[in-house]
């Protein structure tokens, strides 16, 4: 079954894809984890993202359809696919539906989240991560049990720099202009 949820900057894709991933037995692939991962490993394709995603721009189509494309070419997306965050363009919709078509596959299923702006903003700004394991928390909406320190592994927590308050209007304000 391939699944796409939509919905802006912390709308919470992530949360619903993992779940529905973990129900389905099929993975979540997130767009913004791919670039992120791309971007730590210095490959090529995460040093071209690496300047769009720091001001808060969508990554052009072209890359985010190569690493999305790899994605789902390993062995593990076979029986499906949760996206989280792809497509976010009519270019990337065409895109998908083209890659999947090759795999004799189309989206089964759309899932719009829609979530005030407000909201939006202020599940960003408390956002933290561990660098270590990936675990996502939030100062009051989901804390670790000691502050600053990760519950799975003990790693120290990050805010993401794409979490950072102007980043995260324009990120909204793209998604407005050019996903919505």
């Amino acid at each position: 079954m391939d699944i796409v949820l939509l919905g802006a900057p912390g709308a919470g894709k992530g949360t619903q894809a993992e779940l529905l991933a973990d129900w389905l037995g099929v993975p979540a692939v997130s767009s913004g984890e791919l670039f992120r991962a791309a971007m730590e490993a210095n490959t090529p394709l995460g040093n071209q993202a690496r300047g769009y995603i720091e001001r808060g721009a969508y990554v052009p189509d072209d890359i985010t359809v190569g690493m999305i494309a790899e994605r789902l070419g390993r062995p593990d997306c076979a029986r499906g696919v949760i996206l989280d965050g792809f497509p976010r363009t009519e270019a990337q919709a065409e895109a998908l539906a083209r890659l999947l078509g090759e795999m004799g596959r189309a989206v089964d299923l759309v899932a719009l989240i829609l979530v005030p702006t407000e909201a939006l903003v202020r599940r960003l700004s408390g956002r933290w991560s561990c660098p270590r394991c990936g675990a996502i928390y939030h100062e009051t909406l989901s804390p670790p049990r000691v502050a600053g320190i990760c519950d799975a592994c003990g790693g120290t927590l990050q805010r993401r720099g794409d979490d950072a308050p102007e980043v995260q209007e324009r990120r909204i304000e793209v998604y407005l202009e050019q996903t919505a």
